[in-house]
């Protein structure tokens, strides 16, 4: 029996900067170092620039200006501007917030009043300015604490608010911002908003076509099928075209202006409405995967308060539309079912092509029914006996979990890496997936040998993405090789891997490369690991005299507690991302084609910075 005192004294109330704080993941879910494109710091920023969002589509304000430099965070809008007595409220009092009267914002991206609360208490440094009717209102703010709160002034700045904050590194621990994916966030906010300008450092971000901008920007022209198709409605727009050599479905969903990258109801019934319209308007009862097959498609829709399932609303759990508008999914299906079936009828050569694609699909499958039957019972039987795969708790207790978020599969090469990393792994979030010498370069290989072959069929497996990314069981996806020349081999065959067969997986940032040191210097105080050259030098010169040195050869000669730090908090991830100046085909032809002369040609150029770099650093 414990003998814990429990009383008044253990009753604790804390006000809303603390709680923030103490509970981030249930603001902004997790934190991260600004690695990932799901970290604390783009959560900060989009809740900022979702209020600036808002007024636009209110229609005050076309521009919005951005500026992120040191770490510090500018965002300026020229919207109506917080009323000036409310200043200091909105950005530091719970549940305050204009978007709690729905005549101001019928169908806004923040109904919480948490927002800006959730940057302010963040932040080492907070500040707003709103102008308006000729005065500027000001409030500085330091961990949520407010430091400096003048009077109105007069102002002959352009109305609006700009909102300054740097993130407190005591929580976003060596974070750092990446541009491609602040500009990614960008781009979905001016698809969704024609009309609006991002001026973000410099570079203007514009759209004239919505979702058709989103999709032409995506793809190369010799990729679609045929011309995008774009449907626009009262609170919805669609656009779609199937890829010619891609083999899943993708798709981008969003809410109210909002990112849902898990999808959700909305996303649920714009894959069925398609299904339904297309086997109506060639009166043949396709199969659904042959339907979406190779389909890339973008659907945003509007929704008076909309539920979703977490605080940072990456999947819409609203089944109602809101006010006197029907269920969700009946509003998009007959959205569909009129437009896409008049379009068809109007558009006679895409309504062909699709269905020729259709046709090949059905073909491909049937074909692939015997391989795919063996290869799934293969997959069952592996992961039963876990000969390659080691699930995390999440996985095994719940497949549903709200925690999914946070799942990470690491695939390792040779079994003492997946040692290391299985023993030293939080076995809640994260997953090892062991290969088993090196990949096949799969270039040019149809989808059957992803069946054929037992690596590649037991990791599509253990991702679960054989039709789409929809049920994808790992929110991240890290490749842990050593940082040698066959642990880089490895990385290309199964990047390789990945833009052959499932090239959305990394456009929507899931695949990345685990960083890990190359040496360890330390004396008899302090050790320090080094990741590259210049961090060994800086590190000698730190402990001298005479600290002792360990270079580390491969991942298997890192033990298991020192591993530990490096797939933890402090975990550095490299996220694999796509040159949009060339297409996925372009990539896989000079990487690992028949090109043998330009590929060297590239190879020695490199080679030659890289080394220059480093004796600039010796």
């Amino acid at each position: 029996m414990s003998n814990t005192q429990y009383t008044e004294d253990n009753i604790r109330s804390l006000d809303w900067k603390e709680h923030i704080r103490l509970r981030p993941g249930m603001y902004i879910g997790k934190l991260g170092d600004g690695s990932t494109a799901d970290d604390g710091i783009y959560i900060l920023l989009k809740e900022v620039l979702d209020n600036s969002i808002d007024e636009f589509v209110m229609g005050a304000g076309k521009s919005i200006e951005i500026r992120i430099k040191d770490k510090e965070v500018r965002v300026r809008d020229y919207g109506r501007g917080i009323p000036l007595g409310k200043v200091v409220d909105v950005v530091s009092k719970m549940n305050t917030g204009g978007k709690y009267d729905t005549r101001a914002f019928k169908k806004s991206v923040g109904l919480n009043g948490v927002g800006t609360k959730a940057v302010n208490a963040l932040s080492s440094s907070f500040r707003v300015e709103s102008v308006r009717d000729g005065q500027m209102k000001s409030a500085g703010f330091e961990l949520g604490e407010l430091v400096d709160d003048p009077s109105p002034e007069e102002s002959t700045k352009r109305r609006g608010t700009k909102v300054i904050f740097t993130p407190d590194e005591s929580i976003f621990k060596n974070f750092k911002f990446r541009n491609e994916y602040v500009e990614k966030m960008l781009r979905n906010y001016v698809y969704l908003n024609p009309g609006l300008t991002i001026d973000f450092n410099g570079e203007k971000f514009f759209s004239e076509n919505g979702l058709k901008d989103l999709l032409e920007d995506n793809m190369s022209e010799d990729d679609r099928l045929y011309p995008v198709i774009h449907l626009r409605g009262e609170d919805i727009e669609i656009a779609l075209t199937h890829s010619k050599t891609q083999y899943s479905e993708e798709y981008h969903s969003f809410v109210n202006g909002q990112n849902t990258t898990q999808g959700g109801t909305h996303q649920a019934a714009f894959r069925e409405s398609l299904v339904k319209t297309i086997r109506e308007f060639y009166g043949k009862n396709y199969d659904a995967s042959d339907v979406r097959k190779s389909i890339v498609g973008a659907i945003s829709i509007k929704v008076m308060e909309p539920v979703f399932e977490s605080q940072t609303k990456t999947k819409l759990g609203s089944t109602d539309m809101g006010g006197n508008l029907p269920t969700v999914r009946t509003y998009i299906n007959d959205f569909i079912k009129t437009q896409l079936d008049n379009f068809l009828h109007k558009n006679q050569e895409v309504a062909e092509k699709i269905q020729r694609k259709i046709i090949q699909a059905e073909r491909e499958r049937k074909e692939l029914s015997g391989i795919r039957k063996l290869a799934k019972e293969r997959a069952k039987k592996a992961s039963l006996h876990n000969k390659k795969l080691r699930d995390c708790r999440v996985h095994l207790t719940d497949s549903k979990s709200d925690r999914t978020l946070d799942t990470t599969l690491f695939i390792t090469e040779g079994d003492s890496a997946s040692g290391s990393i299985t023993k030293s792994r939080d076995v809640n979030t994260q997953a090892v997936f062991s290969l088993k010498g090196k990949p096949l370069n799969s270039y040019g290989l149809s989808k059957k040998i992803v069946y054929e072959n037992e690596e590649f069929n037991l990791l599509q497996a253990a991702l679960n993405i054989e039709e789409s990314l929809e049920d994808l069981r790992y929110n991240n996806i890290v490749i842990a090789t050593d940082a040698d020349v066959d642990g880089m081999h490895i990385r290309l065959l199964l990047i390789t891997f990945f833009l052959q067969f499932f090239p959305e997986l990394i456009k929507e940032g899931h695949l990345y490369i685990l960083q890990t040191p190359l040496f360890r210097v330390r004396n008899k105080k302090k050790t320090i690991y080094c990741y590259s050259e210049q961090e060994r030098i800086d590190a000698i010169e730190e402990l001298k005299p005479k600290p002792e040195i360990t270079r580390f050869k491969g991942l298997g000669e890192i033990s298991p507690d020192e591993f530990r730090h490096f797939i933890g908090a402090d975990i550095r991830l490299d996220p694999v991302m796509l040159d949009k100046a060339m297409s996925v085909e372009d990539m896989l032809s000079f990487y690992m084609g028949k090109n043998t002369p330009d590929r060297q040609e590239f190879i020695i150029n490199n080679l030659k910075v890289e080394l220059d770099q480093v004796q600039e650093t010796t």
